[in-house]
């Protein structure tokens, strides 16, 4: 599993799991699988709406997607998750 780590332009820092449910958001939202999206279209936004859903998830009080929501982040990085975790 891949983990997202959301940077906010007040300093906080939201870092989540893609977990099946995310993935499964995404897929609905976008019309593709994940992998392929990432792997064909290679968009920004993308990892921007996965960003999102991740914190959406978490309880986050966040703008709804768009660009509101995209002037409050200053920066997403997906990782891999530690498998020892």
């Amino acid at each position: 599993m891949a983990k997202i780590k959301v940077v906010f332009t007040d300093g906080r820092e939201i870092e989540g799991e893609i977990t099946p449910a995310v993935e499964y958001a995404f897929e609905i939202s976008r019309g593709k699988g994940l992998f392929k999206a990432m792997r064909e279209d290679e968009k920004q936004s993308d990892v921007y709406y996965l960003a999102w859903e991740v914190c959406r998830r978490q309880g986050e009080s966040i703008k709804p997607f768009g660009l509101e929501f995209l002037e409050t982040i200053k920066k997403v990085d997906i990782t891999d998750s530690d498998p020892l975790a």
